[in-house]
């Protein structure tokens, strides 16, 4: 089975049919896909600009929403290696189980489903981006109860905080001013008039 890099290269061949070059990029997100598979397909065709149901795109098209899948990637791997640092640190000093703030990685490990999402509308700046403000997004609460916090998704605007492991919830209103995506994705639900 070829990895990331290997189908990444198959998209980038020239001497390969479209179709496959399309395919290749298929399967790269069976091995990289924030959003699920759907859903960062749908979010890497609608950003380079070729319809998700081409069975030949434009080279060149598949070749721009690879290189956002790319960034995307290198993004996440870079805060694995920092999570990876972090543990053999700790290790070191003696701390041999992971915290509560390692189960969200744990949870997210390889980079498959970080933010489910409709695949219809999956949030609309670039892969990197949004994976940059969901990884600052739990440094940001090291401050509150040690436990990472998961997002949940609805239209492009966060509307609750689950606090993994403790039983509460904290429901947030969408439909008051200024309770928008904290990671900045689209605007406030509007009111149901």
């Amino acid at each position: 089975m070829a990895g990331f890099r290997a189908l990444a290269r198959q998209v980038r061949d020239p001497d390969r049919e479209r179709s496959q070059r399309r395919q290749a990029l298929r399967k790269c997100l069976e091995r990289f896909a924030p959003y699920g598979h759907r859903a960062t397909w749908q979010h890497l065709c609608r950003n380079a600009g070729f319809d998700p149901e081409d069975r030949e795109p434009d080279p060149a098209l598949l070749v721009a929403a690879l290189e956002e899948l790319e960034e995307a990637r290198a993004v996440w791997l870079a805060y694995e290696s920092e999570v990876a640092a972090r543990r053999r640190r700790e290790k070191h000093k003696g701390i041999r189980q992971p915290t509560a703030l390692d189960e969200w990685h744990r949870r997210t490990w390889g980079g498959r489903s970080l933010l489910r999402c409709d695949p219809s509308r999956p949030p609309t700046p670039r892969l990197a981006e949004v994976l940059r403000r969901m990884i600052a997004v739990p440094g940001g609460v090291r401050d509150a109860p040690p436990y990472r916090r998961a997002l949940r998704m609805e239209r492009g605007a966060r509307t609750e905080i689950r606090t993994e492991g403790t039983g509460r919830r904290e429901s947030r209103n969408p439909h008051r001013p200024g309770a928008g995506s904290r990671l900045g994705f689209g605007s406030p639900l509007p009111s149901q008039g």
